[in-house]
C-alpha cells in the first residue's frame, strides 16, 4: 500500500526528551495536626516545637543572608554590564559624559589615512615580493590510491534504494556545499542522485539551473561508478505523484543530520516509496561522516563542479588578462575578497565616517531588507561593541592601508571581488591612491562579454572565484562560505597552503584608531600580521571539531589528497594560464 506523502522531521540525533524530571515546583511537606491536648505529650511537643521554631530560625537567617547577597548581585551586575556595553560602544555618549572610549571602537581610519598619507606615498622602500611571504612548507604524505568505489558493503549485492531530490539555497557556495553534500547521502543511501535543483532566493534572486553555472556532463561523468547521477526522475515514476515534485514524499532534515539518522529514518521511507526529496538542503550531513563518503564530498567539490562552459570561458580571459598586467611591472597579482557592499554595511549594524546621512541611509535600507527585524524591542545595536570584536566589514581604505603597510606596491596589480561597493565613488578613492592598478570584472570584460552575466549573481560570483583562485595571494576580509571554500580550494592546488591574508581586525580597529602611531610602527605591526597569515595558511587543526571552519571544504588534506594533482594540469583546456602558477610553486 502506498504510503501518504508526508514530511518528515528529523534532527539527525536520536535524543530522548522524555526526561522524567518532574518540571514542577517543588514545595515543603505541609506540619502534622496538633497532637491531643495532654499533659503526658506536653512536654515532648514543647521540645519539638523548641527545636522546629529553632531551625526554622536558622534557616530564615541564613535564607536572608543569602537572598540579601543576591539581591545585592542582581542589583550590581547589571549595572556593572551595563557600564561595560556604554564603554564599548564608544561615541557621542561616552564623549558625552567624560568618558574615554574603548580603543577601536570608532571609526576613525579616515583621519588615519589623511594623517599618514604623505609617509605611505613616498614610501617606496622594502618593497614586498609575495613569492617570498609563503616561507612555511608542508611536507605532503604519500597518499593511498583514490578508491575504485564507495559502496558500502551493506549495498553491495543490491540495487540502488531509490531517487534522492535535493533542493539547494543560498548563493553560489552555499549551493556548492549543498551540492557536495548531496553526492554524499547519495552514496550513504545507495541512492540515484537527481541534478540538485536551486532554489530562488529573494536575496540573491538568481534564477539559474544548475546547467547554468556547471556542466551537467562532466558533473554526471565524473561521479559515474561512485554515484549514479540523472536529469530527471523517470516520467514512469513521477506519474504516480502526480507530476507533482511537492507529491514526493519529502524531509525537513536539520542541520548537521547523522549518518545514523539517515540510514535509520530516510533509508526505509526511500527504499519503500523509490523516491524522497530533501527541502531545504544546505548543511545537511555532519561533517563526521565514514572515510568512503567524505571522499565523496572530495571527489565532488575538487574534480566533478567544473563551471559551464560561458562561465569558464570568460574566466579564463579574466585570468589571463590579470597575468598580463601585472607582468607589465614584474609581479603577481593580489586578489581582494571585498564584503563592503550596501546590505553588508547595514546588516552589521558598523558605522562609518558618513555622519548622520549615512545613519538615515542604512537604517532604511534594514528596514527595506528585513522589515523591523533590526527595530524589535530586544535588539540592542551596539556599533562600537561589533567593531572592536572584529565583526564590521573592512571599508576599501582600511583593506589599502593594511596592504601597503604589509609592504605591497603601489605598482601591485591588485582584483577586487566584490558586489557593488556601498557609495563607491567615495569609499573608492583612498584604495585607488593607493593601488592604481585595481581591476574588476566589470573594468577587465567589455560590456559585451559581461551582458549574459548580468542580474545572474551567482554566475559573477563564479568569475570572482576562478580569478581569486589563482591569484599570488587571496585576502580575506568578512568570512563566509565564499572565503572559506576559496581557501581550501587553494590548499587543495598549493600542497597546503592556502596562500591567503587573513586580517587580525581586533587588532587592526585599534591601530587604526590610534593617532599617535607612526607609519613605521604600522608597517611593523602589518608584517607581523601578515607572518601570522603565513602560518595560519599552513595550520591544520589538531583537533578535528567538523564544523564550517575545519570542514574538508576548507581543509582538504588529507582526507582529498588522493586527488591531489600539480596545479597547471587542473584548469580549463587550451588555455594559456594552464602554464600559470605563482612562483612559489614553481
Amino acid at each position: 500500500m502506498a504510503m501518504k506523502p508526508k514530511t518528515h522531521n528529523g534532527n539527525g540525533n536520536s535524543s530522548d526528551n522524555n526526561n522524567n524530571s518532574g518540571g514542577g515546583s517543588s514545595s515543603s511537606p505541609s506540619p502534622p495536626p496538633s497532637p491531643p491536648l495532654r499533659s503526658s505529650v506536653s512536654q515532648c511537643r514543647r521540645r519539638v516545637r523548641s527545636k522546629a521554631q529553632s531551625q526554622l530560625l536558622k534557616d530564615s537567617f541564613g535564607g536572608g543572608i543569602l537572598f540579601r547577597r543576591n539581591l545585592r548581585y542582581l542589583v550590581v551586575l547589571p549595572l556593572l554590564y551595563l557600564s561595560g556595553l556604554l564603554m564599548c560602544v564608544g561615541g557621542p555618549f561616552s564623549a558625552l559624559v567624560g568618558w574615554p572610549t574603548t580603543p577601536g571602537a570608532v571609526y576613525r581610519s579616515h583621519d588615519m589615512f589623511r594623517k599618514l598619507w604623505p609617509h605611505i606615498h613616498s614610501d617606496n622602500s622594502s618593497v614586498l615580493e609575495l613569492s617570498t611571504v609563503w616561507k612555511n612548507k608542508r611536507r605532503v604524505k604519500e597518499q593511498k590510491p583514490c578508491p575504485n568505489s564507495t559502496a558500502s558493503p551493506r549495498f553491495e549485492s543490491s540495487g540502488p534504494s531509490g531517487y534522492l531530490i535535493v533542493e539547494a539555497n543560498g548563493g553560489l557556495n552555499q549551493q556548492r556545499s549543498a551540492i557536495c553534500n548531496a553526492v554524499a547521502v547519495a552514496g550513504l543511501l545507495n541512492a540515484i542522485l537527481v541534478i540538485p535543483r536551486f532554489d530562488f532566493h529573494n536575496v540573491w534572486r538568481d534564477p539559474s539551473e544548475f546547467r547554468d553555472i556547471y556542466d551537467e556532463d562532466h558533473f554526471i561523468a565524473t561521479l559515474e561508478g561512485y554515484v549514479k547521477v540523472v536529469k530527471e526522475v523517470p516520467e514512469e515514476l513521477m506519474l504516480k505523484y502526480e507530476n507533482n515534485i511537492t507529491n514526493v514524499p519529502s524531509f525537513h532534515v536539520q542541520a548537521w543530520a547523522s549518518v545514523s539518522y539517515y540510514l535509520g529514518e530516510v533509508y526505509p521511507v526511500l527504499q519503500q516509496q523509490g523516491i524522497i526529496r530533501i527541502a531545504p538542503f544546505a548543511n545537511r550531513l555532519a561533517m563526521n561522516v565514514p572515510p568512503h563518503i567524505q571522499f565523496l564530498r572530495c571527489l565532488t567539490n575538487y574534480e566533478a563542479l567544473r563551471f559551464a562552459a560561458p562561465i569558464s570561458t570568460l574566466a579564463k580571459k579574466l585570468v589571463n588578462r590579470m597575468i598580463e598586467k601585472s607582468s607589465r611591472t614584474g609581479r603577481k597579482y593580489v586578489s581582494v575578497h571585498l564584503r563592503f557592499e550596501e546590505d553588508m554595511v547595514a546588516f552589521s549594524c558598523c558605522v562609518y565616517d558618513g555622519g548622520e546621512a549615512e545613519k538615515i541611509e542604512m537604517d532604511s535600507v534594514r528596514e527595506k531588507g528585513w522589515r523591523g527585524k533590526f527595530k524589535r524591542k530586544d535588539r540592542i545595536i551596539l556599533p562600537g561593541l561589533n567593531r572592536i570584536n572584529g565583526k564590521c566589514p573592512l571599508s576599501p581604505l582600511e583593506v589599502g592601508m593594511m596592504l601597503r603597510g604589509m609592504g605591497l606596491a603601489n605598482d601591485t596589480s591588485i582584483y577586487l571581488a566584490s558586489g557593488k561597493i556601498y557609495r563607491a565613488e567615495r569609499h573608492l578613492v583612498p584604495l585607488l591612491k593607493m593601488f592604481p592598478h585595481l581591476h574588476t570584472k566589470e573594468s577587465l570584460a567589455t560590456p559585451d562579454e559581461l551582458a549574459p552575466f548580468v542580474g545572474y549573481s551567482s554566475r559573477l560570483a563564479a568569475l570572482d572565484y576562478t580569478v581569486c583562485l589563482f591569484s599570488e595571494a587571496f585576502v580575506t576580509t568578512q568570512g563566509g562560505n565564499f572565503p572559506h571554500f576559496l581557501m581550501g580550494h587553494r590548499r587543495f592546488l598549493y600542497g597546503g597552503h592556502a596562500k591567503t591574508i587573513f586580517p587580525d581586525k581586533r587588532k587592526l580597529v585599534v591601530l587604526l584608531q590610534d593617532m599617535g602611531l607612526s607609519w613605521k610602527d604600522f608597517k611593523d605591526q602589518m608584517k607581523e600580521m601578515l607572518n601570522e597569515s603565513d602560518r595560519k595558511g599552513m595550520m591544520v587543526p589538531r583537533v578535528r571539531k567538523f564544523n564550517r571552519k575545519t570542514s574538508v571544504y576548507t581543509h582538504p588534506l588529507p582526507e582529498c589528497g588522493c586527488l591531489h594533482r600539480p596545479p597547471n594540469t587542473l584548469i580549463i583546456p587550451n588555455s594559456t594560464f594552464l602554464n600559470y602558477h605563482p612562483k612559489s610553486m614553481r
